[in-house]
């Protein structure tokens, strides 16, 4: 019986699927080390679409913290009955329902899955590509790119982002983080 269990968890946990975060997310030569394939992916996101290694890891710390089951709280009626989430954002890149379509649409990959990191990586520098492309943010610019992240093309263009105070500290510290990491990537191998 005690076989079977163990077996079992065993059979469980593989087709549990997604990796949960990695074990020192401050590091980002930890981070490589510990997925090899996330950087892998991360690097072919920058071939393809310009976005720096640095600035696609500090923007999916700040937006999943690299959990690929990450959504946005829930909303409660009455304190008590919940009643849907925020916003329909899911995933390691935390992107919405229209976007994501937007970009499988466009990319022609309709079978990719916000919680799959090389997607998630992928759109991210679509994304970005696009920020680049519509606002003229320069892809190693990780505080505007991440306002525009945030708040949407044309919610950056209206300039929504420069009445949330909390937002613009946050895009700071997406922006130290980012220069964290880009730092911390040049003494690694």
């Amino acid at each position: 019986m005690y076989r079977f269990a163990l077996l079992f968890l065993l059979f469980l946990s593989a087709c549990s699927g997604g990796q949960g975060p990695p074990n020192d997310v401050e590091n980002a030569c930890a981070i490589k080390r510990d997925r090899p394939s996330w950087f892998r992916a991360m690097e072919r996101t920058e071939r393809r679409h310009g976005a720096p290694v640095h600035v696609q890891l500090a923007t999916l710390y700040q937006e999943s913290t690299f959990r690929p089951d990450a959504r946005t709280p829930r909303k409660w009626f009455l304190g008590f009955i919940p009643n849907g989430r925020v916003s329909s954002a899911y995933g390691y890149a935390q992107a919405i329902d229209g976007t994501w379509d937007w970009y499988r649409d466009e990319t022609g990959r309709r079978g990719a899955k916000r919680n799959n990191f090389r997607d998630a990586s992928d759109f991210m520098g679509w994304y970005m590509a696009k920020s680049r492309e519509m606002n003229g943010i320069a892809m190693h610019d990780a505080y505007n790119q991440y306002l525009a992240y945030h708040d949407g093309h044309a919610g950056y263009r209206r300039g929504s982002h420069n009445s949330k105070g909390w937002l613009l500290s946050t895009a700071a510290r997406v922006d130290a983080r980012a220069k964290r990491y880009q730092e911390q990537l040049q003494y690694c191998s």
